[in-house]
């Protein structure tokens, strides 16, 4: 169960990751404010998060219509989890928000974030796993 509930979060984790990277990435290259900068790393990972469950489902033949539920139903709340520790972490690092791409600071704060969010979503997975929800869902489609 616990290798189960690793291996889910690191998979909703590297979709969080990818949104969570690009969206920062994105908006301090545009020098947009910091809650600009929030919404649109949030918003991209939960795409990304979503997009690495449904498209091996779609893959296998599932169709959109099948898979969108399935999605949303197995990340949502480990995504929600992982966005809450992630962006509070970076909020509280002093000059994070504020880091170039080029600042080591920009990047060493998003990898902490993104680990302290890791350990506080794999009880929520193991959680959901245990009650047959969240990718339990998935993993009973593979």
């Amino acid at each position: 169960m616990n290798r189960l509930a690793a291996s889910a979060t690191t998979h909703c984790l590297t979709g969080c990751a990818i949104g969570e990277v690009l969206g920062l990435a994105i908006a301090t290259a545009l020098d947009w404010g910091n809650f600009a900068s929030i919404v649109l790393a949030i918003g991209l990972a939960f795409f990304f998060g979503y997009a690495f469950t449904a498209v091996p489902l779609l893959h296998s033949g599932l169709t959109l219509a099948v898979v969108v539920p399935i999605a949303l139903a197995a990340d949502t709340v480990s995504i929600i989890v992982m966005e809450i520790v992630d962006n509070a972490i970076v909020l509280l690092i002093p000059g994070a928000m504020e880091a170039g791409l080029a600042d080591p600071l920009f990047w060493g704060s998003l990898a902490v974030a993104l680990a302290i969010a890791w350990v506080a979503a794999v009880p929520v997975n193991r959680r959901l796993i245990a009650r047959g929800r969240g990718h339990a869902i998935v993993h009973g489609l593979h």
